[in-house]
């Protein structure tokens, strides 16, 4: 068989995956283990969209229906917002693994939960509600907890390997994820949830193989004083400021994912495969931009092309809101994912390489927190405007909205905009034009 000239390049990346899988064991069963809940998010979160929307429809408009999907992410980011920081901490405190263990045990016992409610269809959506509540508790407590446990598992001279292999794995659920989702949705949504629940369950039982020792080094001073040294480090680095509240806001208003299942039933009108299908299309661009930034990565102009990607997003996000085409809405939100991994790959590298691993768990709260707020507030700002501007409207509303906040933070981080590499130190960050991301978050 002859393979297309582009199979052969990714093959001839700095990194061969199963290679480095070898090498790091722990790492590959924590890549294992992550893979497969991934999946179970995405399932997730497709499932309990559509269960709300469909529940609403057989009462409600579709706005009113539309503002109540939003509803879920406002309930899912109202305990994270309360307990992230938090987690953070202990992240820094105790076993990494161990939290994203319980973390994990307490999201199986959530899709349980939903799964038996589907069974039972009521038009009360406080139980679900509820559950959605319980489940962003639990994230609070896995995000930190993941995201500083890589760099316990391979030396800092893999970080970036380890980093591209991780987004690669997120986002190969993200495409995978929704469309079985809207499948499994087509039969029953307790299916969907009982499949989420193995998953789930699956996960847990590959991280009970670790060996790696992921209890960081104890830190002196009382959870409350670690956590204000978190917040310090990220406000007084402002380029990183810059970069996670540029993501925090454009994609806040951005957020065309929460309207999906308003789009697929109403306005396209593709049901739930289709549904699954819209879902995959951002996950489908993010993933083949991982894929040319492994192979390609950024090495001039970061901060830049930061900007030119985030206003491309708020581009696409206008694109979608308009066409009445499913392949030009599939492939906008394509274009959107590709712009997204941009910014998630400038942030990652950040946070992941740059940070005492003391102080990991810390910096990845206030990062996730700006993540979780431009998804699930996105997700509740999206319901709101959904209500008085419709879906199509209010898509429209978030496009213009990000293409403005990008060119307001271009000028307010002005730092940001001039960053050039990713590697080299610049001699003084307020004094000079920094030509370094990474130097100046030291």
């Amino acid at each position: 068989m002859v393979w297309p000239e582009s199979f052969h390049r990714i093959a001839d990346m700095p990194f061969a995956p199963s290679s480095f899988f070898a090498r790091h064991r722990d790492f590959s069963l924590f890549w294992g283990a992550m893979l497969l809940v991934n999946v179970g998010v995405q399932i997730e979160a497709v499932s309990i969209g559509w269960q709300i929307y469909t529940l609403a429809r057989g009462t409600l408009t579709i706005e009113q229906s539309a503002f109540l999907v939003g509803m879920v992410g406002l309930a899912q980011f109202l305990p994270l917002f309360v307990l992230s920081l938090f987690a953070g901490s202990l992240a820094d405190r105790v076993s990494r693994r161990l939290i994203v263990m319980a973390s994990l045990a307490l999201e199986t016992l959530c899709v349980i939960g939903l799964a038996l409610l589907a069974l039972h269809p009521s038009p009360d959506f406080a139980p679900i509600f509820a559950i959605a509540a319980v489940f962003g508790a639990a994230r609070a407590f896995l995000s930190p907890a993941s995201s500083a446990l890589v760099p316990m598992l391979v030396p800092k001279a893999d970080m970036p390997q380890a980093i591209s292999l991780k987004s690669l794995s997120w986002q190969g659920a993200v495409i995978v994820g929704p469309w079985l989702g809207g499948m499994l949705c087509a039969v029953s949504a307790a299916l969907a949830f009982a499949v989420t629940a193995v998953l789930y369950a699956g996960g847990l039982a590959i991280l009970m193989l670790m060996r790696a020792n992921t209890t960081p080094e104890r830190q002196p001073g009382s959870p409350l004083a670690q956590i204000r040294e978190g917040l310090v480090y990220v406000w007084t680095n402002k380029i990183i400021l810059g970069a996670i509240s540029l993501d925090l806001f454009a994609v806040l208003l951005g957020g065309a994912t929460a309207l999906l299942p308003a789009f697929a039933a109403d306005v396209l009108q593709v049901g739930p495969s289709g549904f699954g299908l819209l879902r995959s299309g951002p996950a489908i661009g993010a993933t083949l931009m991982a894929l040319w930034l492994a192979r390609w990565p950024l090495k001039r102009h970061a901060g830049r092309r930061m900007f030119w990607a985030v206003g491309l997003f708020g581009m696409a996000t206008l694109v979608f809101a308009l066409s009445k085409s499913m392949v030009l809405s599939i492939a906008a939100l394509a274009v959107l994912g590709a712009a997204d991994m941009v910014s998630v790959f400038v942030r990652q590298t950040l946070v992941q390489i740059v940070t005492p691993d003391h102080m990991r768990g810390r910096v990845s709260s206030v990062s996730g927190l700006f993540i979780s707020g431009s998804n699930e507030l996105g997700e509740f700002e999206s319901g709101v405007a959904a209500r008085f501007l419709g879906p199509v409207g209010a898509a429209v509303f978030g496009g213009i909205g990000t293409m403005i906040v990008t060119g307001a933070w271009a000028r307010m981080f002005p730092a940001l905009r001039r960053a050039d590499r990713l590697d080299a130190a610049p001699a003084d960050e307020e004094a000079s034009a920094p030509q370094s991301l990474t130097a100046a978050a030291s």
